[in-house]
Order: structure tokens, then sequence, then C-alpha cells
């Protein structure tokens, strides 16, 4: 199993990582620069400083899963350079992991259930 079953959450580092430390060094950014728990199940998406690279890392239950994607001839289209985290649906990382421009992406809001009375 890649992806955990259930809701997938999905957090962007917006900043560029460094590649060359590999899954080890980018579950260490997402504990010690990014403060949260790389074994939370949660997936993390990080690009290179030329955004034409990601790699998601995510804890699948039994071990860490590094995916890479490296495009052919063009650019993620990637959120502003802020620090920090950007939270992203399902379905709009697909976007960004298919190159598309994952901000076009509708993230419908659902509305709260009525408590009955």
């Amino acid at each position: 199993m890649i992806i955990p079953p259930g809701p997938l959450k999905v957090l962007v580092a917006t900043r560029p990582a460094d590649f060359r430390k590999g899954m080890v060094g980018l579950a260490s950014l997402v504990q010690n620069e990014l403060r949260l728990d790389p074994f939370c199940g949660m997936l993390f998406i990080f690009r290179a400083r030329r955004a034409d690279w990601i790699e998601l890392l995510v804890w699948d239950g039994t071990g860490l899963v590094l995916v890479t994607k490296r495009l052919q001839d063009w650019k993620f289209r990637w959120p502003r350079r802020t620090d920090g985290v950007m939270k992203l649906s399902a379905a709009q990382a697909s976007a960004l992991f298919e190159g598309l421009d994952w901000s076009r992406v509708h993230v419908p809001r659902v509305p709260k259930p009525l408590h009955a009375q």
C-alpha cells in the first residue's frame, strides 16, 4: 500500500528542499523545520529549486514511501515561496502531481450537519 486508506491530508512545503538528503533527510525536515510528525500518515510534498522535480513522502503504516517525479518539458505550478506549509486537497495534490494548475481545482465545502434538537 503506497497511500494510507481513508481521507488523505496533504501538506506542501512551500520552500525548495535539497533532494540529495533522500527520505531520511525529508523526514528530518518535516520533524525539525515544519514541526510535524513525518509518521502521521499525511502526504508531504516537496519541490526542487527549479520546480521541475517534486518528491512525495508518506508513512503507509509499515514504512516511509518516497515518490519522485521529474517533468520533461515544463515545470510544476507551485504555491508562492513562503516559510512553512500549505494545505491542499487530495484532488489538488493529484493535479499538482500531474503537472496541472492545481489552483483551478474546485474544493467543495462540506456543510456542517444540523444537530437534532
